[in-house]
């Protein structure tokens, strides 16, 4: 009896499913004419995003074998230019989450400009902690994509006076729609985001910068890894969608949400030691902002492709995103950047600080968000385990500090190799904890 009841439940619910995909194509035309009458959020007035446009990317041919080959440094491509250069260019203004690609690029203290100024952080008992593609349950992270809009003053609806431009731009991020549990919410769904009646993704904005004499943007310390840095709170911005995205049930009106959403401050930057040259050396101290170490990460294509070629079986075409550098370059022979200890881009020194040591953040994927069981950390760990300052992990790409504060970089530009010599990376240290002979 139950299996008949069965049977004509699911008569019942396709029954359902039927007459709503008739009545829907019955009213379809009227349903189209009107969606397209609906406008895209509009932009951010008196701005311009940020970014290479929609669809365009300088790794569009990152799996091209001709990268796994490397040249002679100081030689020219047939197009004449130099082999050594910079191949592309990321920040991720929201740590753990989507990047923005860029063609050039102003680079600031704390690294490449605008890169891992937001982090989202989960409030514990010992306060507030950032959360990141590390974490379980936060690979969803990865499909929450921001954008930056700064100031244009070509714009014609640009005003200085207008609180997008008194913020010094706004970032707005989006994030896919929590799916229906049931078959009609699901179908029904699908069916708005095809007319459009319904969106795919929620978004919203915030300031890229508190107002000034603004008393909403609370400072609270914020913990990533052994550093508690000042950071402003922006949990006012978050809608209760977002909470929901990420497996909360909390509302952001609650007075102790869990999760929030935080802005490095700039007068409460972290100071780096450990392996970066220090203020008698450079002038100054540097620092970061929610970057994990150092202000930035490059990683070599060749490197790369020898580490994909590693974990094929498993994930036929890794893509370098997955490592979340800021600078890829192309040229150099597989790991040959392993020993690299200066060099220069845009005739600007730049210090490579120490070998990036990788955890198993790369087994997410930025495109679907869904977490690999092994690799590439599997791989990596087989033949990568190289620095004697950390044999439990692996390396890939270097951590760089340059010899001054401000530059541009653009994509293009040589590499050049000022020194090469011994790197032996240096753990986090707890505060005050010092290091022999450092």
């Amino acid at each position: 009896m139950s299996s008949w009841h069965n049977i004509l439940g699911d008569l019942d619910l396709d029954l359902v499913l039927i007459s709503w995909t008739i009545s829907i194509l019955c009213c379809l035309p009227i349903i189209i004419s009107w969606s397209r009458r609906k406008t895209h959020p509009l932009r951010p007035k008196g701005c311009r995003r940020l970014g290479l446009p929609p669809g365009q990317s300088n790794l569009h041919d990152e799996f091209n074998p001709k990268y796994s080959r490397g040249t002679p440094q100081n030689s020219k491509d047939e197009n004449g230019l130099p082999s050594w250069r910079i191949k592309a260019l990321f920040i991720y203004p929201l740590k753990s989450c989507a990047g923005i690609e860029l063609q050039n690029s102003d680079v600031v203290p704390t690294g490449l400009k605008f890169d891992r100024q937001f982090v989202f952080a989960e409030n514990g008992a010992e306060g507030w902690n950032t959360r990141t593609l590390r974490n379980a349950g936060y690979q969803r992270l990865a499909l929450i994509q921001p954008e930056l809009w700064i100031p244009d003053p070509s714009s014609p609806d640009y005003d200085p006076n207008l609180p997008e431009i008194q913020s010094q731009g706004v970032m707005i991020i989006s994030y896919p729609r929590p799916q229906s549990v049931t078959r009609i919410g699901q179908f029904l769904e699908k069916i708005g985001t095809v007319t459009h009646l319904i969106k795919s993704r929620h978004a919203f904005s915030v300031p890229l910068f508190p107002p000034k004499n603004s008393e909403n943007y609370s400072l609270l310390p914020v913990k990533i890894w052994k550093d508690k840095p000042l950071a402003f709170n922006y949990a006012s911005f978050l809608p209760p969608s977002l909470h929901k995205y990420l497996g909360f049930n909390a509302s952001p009106s609650q007075s102790q949400s869990p999760i929030s959403l935080f802005r490095a401050s700039p007068q409460h930057t972290r100071q780096i030691f450990r392996n970066a040259p220090r203020q008698e050396t450079l002038g100054f101290q540097p620092n970061t902002a929610f970057a994990d170490a150092y202000p930035i990460h490059l990683l070599s294509l060749s490197s790369h492709r020898d580490v994909a070629s590693k974990c094929a079986y498993a994930i036929p075409n890794l893509s370098i995103l997955r490592f979340r550098a800021n600078i890829i370059i192309q040229g150099p022979e597989a790991f040959a950047e392993d020993a690299w200890k200066r060099i220069s881009i845009s005739g600007v020194e730049i210090h490579a600080a120490c070998r990036t040591i990788r955890c198993k953040l790369p087994n997410v994927d930025p495109v679907t968000g869904i977490r690999h069981k092994v690799e590439p950390d599997k791989a990596l760990k087989s033949y990568r385990r190289i620095d004697e300052g950390d044999l439990t992990n692996a390396c890939l790409g270097m951590q760089l500090v340059p010899a001054v504060e401000e530059f541009g970089l653009r994509v293009g530009e040589e590499v050049v190799v000022l020194e090469t010599g011994v790197h032996r990376y240096i753990k986090m240290l707890a505060p005050g904890e010092k290091v022999e002979g450092v």
